[in-house]
Formats: structure tokens, C-alpha cells, sequence
């Protein structure tokens, strides 16, 4: 990096808000959410609902720069490893030739270049590697798959205690669950691309979402997905079939659902995309149901134990996209990732209440547009990525006090 591009990040750093949450007007909100939390400030500051609710503030200096005149396109995905490498997969195939003026027959501009489809930045935000994904054949102006039965649109990332990378696609024929190692070399497939065969079918997916890995079951979880309705758990290193559910622990259907509404009865299957999944140590399997804006809590053999509906009066996109437990504070804490109200909603996890927020809609720092994932390192630290048009990564380091 330049001195320039130093002097920056060191301003940025420097200007890192710690700011108090600032209310909303309740007159502004609509009729259902004027009992939600008050909001906090756009750089991420903590909540003002309570004096041990954990904190966070924005850091605008991380991640470093990416080599090679690389740009990332949607970021569907986000988790950390062992030593506390963040790791995210992007759309290659979401970058606009605007974007990518650099590869373009002839070049429109000197930037930029599309990265490879799932990248590694260390604690620091340094750069560490790249791989996977389609790559951009210049001359003929047209994307060139690869030859591995890579998913045409990447979502879902999760780096498991052994450091194997798994991604999922939910593209229309991306019915696959991929295992690599962290050289991306492929360990094993689950499902089979262009073949589905509903939501009960033991061995094909449905546009998986989301991957939580359980190393000392030898399990794997998948959150299935945009066209099945379930969670899905298969032995980790063979692939092979365990068991799966539906809502409230029932053996899925694939019947057609009206939409959500406000206050309504919740239903009986899952809505869909059933988007995110995360196991916590006491046993716990926690699903989001992304547009019936919706957590179920289970047992690990699928036993249903709760529901719980968080911003209700979200409509379209829904208000549950991921769901990231606190790695401190023996998991006190769940953060859900909330990409249409544009936020990350802090909730207790033994009552599951809403008791604060960070960030609101913006392009700005400690702002968002379409967070789609959330994660944690080892020190309580989040990550999160954006889709639609906000197409980055960003940091929120917690705040300790003594």
C-alpha cells in the first residue's frame, strides 16, 4: 500500500464513532413497530437498551485493499476460521462491465478486475488468498464455468473447526453443497446440480442457503433452502443422509403458501428462503425463516423448542436473513442480520427479545445496504457482507470496558 492509501486507513481509523443510540420517531414508524428497540447510530455504535448489552463501532479501516485490480461483486456469505480468518464468497457474475471497464472488449477504463468467487483476509484485514468461481474470458466478453460443478450464484459460506470451506448455491439449478479444503481443493458434494426432488427427497437439495457444521457429530446442516422448505443434516465427511424437518420439527410440504401478513397466523411450513442456520454449544439449532420473519429453535434430533418473530411488520424481503451467536458471554447474545430494515438486530438469547440494533439503511460506514450474513471471531468482533448493490464486507469491533 502507498503512503497515501496508509494515511488514509490511519485517518479512518482514527475517526471510528463510539456514538450513544439516537431514538427513532415513533411517529414516523409504522402501526407494529413502534414497540421495537431504539436505534442505534449509523457507525454501529452499542444499544441503548441496557448497560451489558454489548457494544460495537464500526471499523472503517478494515479490510485491507485486494491485489491484482480486483472488485467484488454481491457478498452472500461470511464466517471465520480457527485463526480468526474472515472468509467470504461473492457473485463474480453480479459485477457490471461499469465495474469491470478494465476486462471489458476493448477496456472502458483501468479498473477493475473480478475477483475470484471466495476469498481470505486474515485478523488484520490482509489479504491471504483467492480461488473458485467462474472466471472472465476477456475476448469473448462471456463468463467461462468451471469445470467442478461450481454454482452459478454463490451464497453461504461456513469454515468448520477442522478448517474446511463449505459454500452453497441457490442459483435455479444450484442444488449443491460443496466441502473444500482451504485451498479450495474438493473434498466432497452434496446434492446434484439440476436435479430436485422436493422437500422430503434424502439425497438432491433445493437451493441450499446456509451451512453450520457440527465437527464432533460428524454432521452437517444445511438450511434448505430457496425452493425446498427444510433443514437438512447429513454425515460430514461421506455426505450420506441423517434426517431433516420442516417447521415446528414436521415433516415439510410443499404446498403453496399466501403471503405473510402482519399479525396473521404463522404458518405451518416454512416460507422460504429458510436462509440461515447456527448451532450453539448447549445443543441448539437456530433457523431463520427469512419472509415469515421468523427464528425457530430446535434440539440438534430436530425436536422443536420455540418460535420467535422479530420485526414483524417487515414485508417483501423479510427481516431474518442470518442468525450469528456471541462467541463470549457464554453465548448470552444472538445477532440476526436483517438486510431488508437494514440492520443487525441484538437480541438476549435466553428470553430471544430484541434489545437493541447496529446500523440503519446508507452507504456510508457502519451503514447497510442488503445485509445478507453476519459472523463472529473468537474475541466477539462482527463481520458482515451485503448483497444487492452494497457488494462489501465490513467490520464492527466490540467495545470492552473495564
Amino acid at each position: 500500500m502507498n503512503t497515501k492509501s496508509w494515511t488514509v486507513a490511519a485517518l479512518a481509523a482514527v475517526l471510528l464513532l463510539t456514538l450513544t443510540g439516537c431514538s427513532q420517531d415513533q411517529s414516523s414508524m409504522p402501526a407494529d413497530q413502534s414497540s421495537a428497540p431504539e436505534e442505534q447510530s449509523d457507525a454501529g455504535a452499542g444499544s441503548t437498551s441496557g448497560s451489558d448489552v454489548p457494544r460495537y463501532e464500526v471499523d472503517a479501516a478494515w479490510p485491507g485493499p485486494l491485489p491484482e485490480n480486483w472488485i467484488l461483486g454481491q457478498v452472500a456469505g461470511i464466517a471465520v476460521d480457527s485463526r480468526d480468518h474472515v472468509w467470504f464468497v461473492h457473485r463474480p457474475r453480479t459485477i457490471t462491465a461499469h465495474e469491470a471497464g478494465a476486462v471489458q472488449n476493448p477496456p472502458t477504463a483501468d479498473c477493475c478486475t473480478p475477483a475470484p468467487s471466495v476469498v481470505e483476509f486474515d485478523a488484520d484485514g490482509q489479504f491471504v488468498q483467492a480461488w473458485g468461481g467462474p472466471t472472465w474470458d476477456q475476448e469473448s466478453g462471456a463468463w467461462i464455468d468451471s469445470e467442478d460443478d461450481w454454482p452459478f450464484n454463490e451464497h453461504g459460506i461456513f469454515v468448520d473447526a477442522e478448517d474446511n470451506v463449505w459454500v452453497a448455491g441457490n442459483g435455479d439449478t444450484d442444488h449443491i453443497v460443496l466441502k473444500l479444503r482451504p485451498d479450495g481443493t474438493r473434498l466432497l458434494t452434496i446434492g446434484r446440480l439440476n436435479e430436485n426432488g422436493g422437500s422430503n427427497d434424502t439425497e438432491r437439495l433445493g437451493r441450499p442457503a446456509d451451512i453450520a457444521v457440527d465437527v464432533d457429530a460428524r454432521e452437517v446442516y444445511v438450511a434448505d433452502g430457496y425452493l425446498n422448505r427444510r433443514v437438512i443434516v447429513f454425515n460430514l465427511d461421506t455426505g450420506a443422509y441423517k434426517r431433516h424437518w420442516g417447521a415446528y420439527g414436521n415433516m415439510p410440504s410443499d404446498d403453496a403458501l399466501p403471503a405473510y401478513e402482519p399479525g396473521g397466523e404463522p404458518f405451518r411450513d416454512f416460507s422460504g428462503p429458510v436462509h440461515g442456520i447456527e448451532l450453539t454449544s448447549d445443543g441448539r439449532v437456530y433457523v431463520a425463516d427469512r419472509t415469515s420473519n421468523r427464528i425457530q429453535v430446535f434440539e440438534r434430533d430436530g425436536t422443536f423448542l420455540s418460535e420467535h418473530i422479530i420485526a414483524p411488520w417487515t414485508l417483501d424481503q423479510g427481516g431474518v436473513w442470518d442468525i450469528e451467536r456471541a462467541a463470549f458471554a457464554d453465548e448470552a447474545w444472538l445477532f440476526v442480520a436483517d438486510g431488508h430494515n437494514k440492520k443487525i438486530w441484538i437480541l438476549e438469547r435466553e428470553t430471544m427479545e430484541v434489545v437493541g440494533s447496529i446500523g440503519r439503511g446508507g452507504r456510508q460506514a457502519g451503514q447497510f445496504e442488503w445485509v445478507h450474513n453476519i459472523a463472529s471471531d473468537s474475541e466477539g468482533n462482527l463481520y458482515t457482507s451485503e448483497v444487492n448493490t452494497g457488494k462489501r464486507v465490513q467490520k464492527f469491533r466490540r467495545i470492552v470496558t473495564e
